[in-house]
């Protein structure tokens, strides 16, 4: 489906973007760097939303990919903005991103060769 691989090139560019964000920075210039962490924030809001519109089909066949956990992420971003831990945003992005991106990667070659 075009609609899943759209989805699917919108997380790596939003993983990439992340990891542009958080490359060369430690834990501690991250957290000290206000702009950084709302940036590196919206990055993940945006893998979760495209993660959200994902079809069923395409999430049931990759059950290896915590896709309601980053749809959960992704709400508590956009709802719970005040109570936002940015420790938690650091290591998802720095943990969590890489790896993600490369089960997107592996998901788009397998799903949508060519």
């Amino acid at each position: 489906m075009r609609r899943d691989r759209q989805r699917l090139l919108d997380i790596l560019e939003a993983l990439d973007s992340l990891a542009r964000i958080v490359g060369g920075r430690t834990e501690t210039g991250f957290l000290t760097d206000e702009a950084l962490c709302y940036a590196a924030a919206q990055r993940l809001t945006v893998v979760g939303e495209a993660a959200a519109r994902l079809s069923p089909v395409l999430q049931q066949r990759r059950p290896e990919v915590p896709w309601a956990d980053i749809v959960a992420f992704r709400n508590f971003l956009v709802h719970e903005y005040f109570g936002i831990h940015w420790p938690i945003v650091w290591q998802t992005a720095t943990d969590d991103a890489p790896r993600l991106r490369a089960q997107i990667g592996e998901i788009l070659l397998a799903e949508f060769p060519g």
